[in-house]
């Protein structure tokens, strides 16, 4: 089996090609650890699995993102799905269901932070 850390990192660098590749090596700072622990977790166990494709895992992540209200991730996550093969059209389907299960302030501030990557702000 493919190391976690290797795998993890070569799912990320696909959904996000722009990302340096020693962005999961620690420097000494306060949470050096975390990119690492996030590559190794989530993109190395979780979004490695083949249980679903990477186009529903968008869908679902983007989906407790916004119950999560965690816009920083949300914003990424647009970024990933829209990689992932989800149109703006489905993205925006996303944030309009989440509203009745989330509450309408969460998909309201997903509906922000989604156009303005969309906008290309």
């Amino acid at each position: 089996m493919t190391d976690v850390r290797e795998q993890g990192l070569r799912v990320l660098q696909e959904m996000v090609p722009h990302l340096p590749a020693d962005v999961v090596e620690p420097d000494g700072s306060f949470g050096d650890e975390m990119m690492a622990i996030g590559v190794d977790n989530v993109f190395g166990r979780l979004w490695s699995r083949e249980g679903l494709s990477r186009r529903d895992r968008s869908l679902v992540t983007m989906g407790i993102l916004i119950a999560l209200r965690a816009t920083d991730e949300f914003e990424s996550h647009v970024r990933i799905g829209l990689r992932n093969g989800l149109t703006e059209d489905e993205i925006a389907e996303v944030i309009y269901h989440s509203s009745g299960y989330a509450g309408f302030p969460n998909a309201n501030t997903a509906m922000k932070v989604a156009k303005g990557v969309l906008d290309g702000s």
